[in-house]
């Protein structure tokens, strides 16, 4: 009996590195995800409207999420204590980032797109003044660094203010960025009875109901598609990467620890930039580069913040 439960102990350890060695891999996947998805996108902007396109984005995502979900019997109906769960995530983090972030990437190039959609943690640090929880010096040094790359990234050298598309693309990618921390606001407040897992098709769901009927009032001659480019390009954010990253991101939230998931995301605008200079020819500018490495310092500030309260 005793040389069992050795062997047992034995496995059991042996099973730690790999679980640990799997959320490393899947945290790879999920950055390389989340990367590629702006300038994919950004391609397949240009045979589709933006807003149907983020239509087409979550209802392909709904109908995989609910299918793989369905397979792993995981798949559960929403009570009414997770309709508000449901409504944040799925009307802020996905309808409005979605559609705000397509208006955002038809005029702004991919990489800087990216960038600005990713201050979202740093509108998360103002947002904790209103349940009066303390900022600490991290975060709000993080804060104001990270404004300060905002700044550096709307002078006007930076940004053509005469151009009343591409400022307007600007605003709305910052509007993304702040509908999503609304969204990770309420999650980090919110008592779970389902899985973030559980609850994402049912959010996607809602998400491009809401996208679809943004789409028909903004967009009434728009199309989800109409290049043969834009639909491969829509099933790769859709139905691959999309899913994919969400997934894999929750995996690995609950397998690594939240200073090494958050840290290891920050890759992720920094990839975006050399993938869409790479892939799309566009220029890293000075201002860009200047802008985006404050951003991420800022980021990293206030994650190390997070950490330490």
């Amino acid at each position: 009996m005793a040389q069992a439960e050795d062997r047992s102990l034995q496995s059991a350890g042996a099973l730690e590195p790999r679980r640990r060695q799997r959320a490393y891999l899947l945290l790879v996947i999920a950055i390389l995800c989340f990367a590629t998805i702006w300038p994919v996108t950004k391609i397949g902007l240009s045979g589709a409207s933006p807003v149907w396109y983020a239509a087409g984005r979550m209802g392909m995502g709904a109908a995989v999420s609910f299918l793989l979900l369905a397979a792993t019997r995981q798949l559960r109906v929403p009570r009414r204590v997770d309709v508000p769960i449901l409504l944040s995530i799925g009307v802020l983090q996905f309808a409005a980032f979605s559609a705000f972030s397509n208006l955002g990437l038809r005029y702004v190039p991919a990489g800087r797109s990216l960038v600005l959609a990713y201050t979202t943690t740093l509108w998360l640090v103002p947002l904790t003044l209103i349940v009066r929880e303390r900022v600490g010096a991290w975060r709000a040094a993080g804060t104001l660094v990270g404004l300060a790359g905002i700044a550096v990234l709307f002078n006007p050298l930076a940004l053509d203010w005469s151009d009343g598309r591409v400022v307007l693309g600007n605003m709305f990618l910052l509007l993304a960025a702040l509908a999503w921390a609304l969204a990770i606001f309420h999650t980090r407040h919110h008592p779970w009875h389902m899985s973030p897992l559980q609850m994402l098709p049912w959010q996607l769901l809602l998400a491009t109901v809401l996208d679809v009927a943004f789409a028909y009032a903004v967009e009434p001659q728009g199309a989800i598609a109409s290049t043969p480019t834009a639909l491969i390009c829509l099933v790769y954010v859709g139905a691959l990467a999309g899913p994919l990253a969400n997934w894999a991101a929750t995996s690995v939230a609950r397998d690594l620890p939240m200073l090494t998931t958050s840290l290891g995301f920050l890759v992720v605008p920094v990839l975006g930039l050399a993938i869409s200079a790479l892939w799309l020819g566009e220029a890293i500018t000075l201002s860009l580069a200047a802008g985006a490495a404050l951003i991420l310092c800022g980021l990293g500030l206030v994650t190390l913040g997070s950490v330490r309260a």
